[in-house]
């Protein structure tokens, strides 16, 4: 079986640069919601218009601080870890379950409601896409071309016996 070529660095750059925004936006998005202490995930999950009774047992008394604190946990992490190149993979398979449940708490579903939108949706949404972009993410090794995990890669190589 042939090698795959590897990236040019115009390809690999692109691929650095969807890392850094998508985990810019994680990351942007849970220091916001840290620092607003009325934020709360409630309004959103009651106003569920998918798998309903999920989302409200999530938003209710009992689970909703647990569920606003692992929110916002994981959005700076998974922002983090993209951002610094550090256990990307890892980063990009939480960012994508989040993603997702954002998504089936408000599909764009045809002849569904569409509930909490910034606009008009059918089927894909920006979840869905910046759910797809951390798939991409996920597939290629970025954070060795730019990236804390480059730093470690490195050392690994020059300790290991030639």
């Amino acid at each position: 079986m042939s090698q795959p070529h590897p990236l040019s660095s115009a390809q690999t750059t692109a691929l650095v640069l969807l890392r850094l925004f998508v985990g810019w936006h994680f990351l942007y998005e849970g220091v916001i919601k840290l620092y607003t202490p009325s934020w709360t995930a409630k309004g959103y999950l009651l106003s569920a218009t998918y798998m309903e009774s999920f989302f409200h047992w999530l938003a209710s008394d009992s689970m909703i601080s647990i569920v606003d604190t692992l929110n916002i946990a994981t959005l700076i992490i998974v922002g983090a870890a993209l951002v610094l190149g550090f256990r990307t993979k890892l980063a990009s398979i939480l960012g994508i379950g989040l993603l997702l449940l954002y998504y089936l708490a408000h599909p764009p579903f045809p002849g569904h409601p569409q509930g909490i939108t910034e606009g008009s949706y059918w089927i894909v949404n920006k979840n869905l896409i910046e759910a797809a972009a951390l798939l991409v993410v996920y597939q290629f090794p970025t954070s060795l071309a730019f990236g804390l995990e480059r730093i470690f890669h490195k050392k690994e190589l020059q300790t290991q016996p030639h």
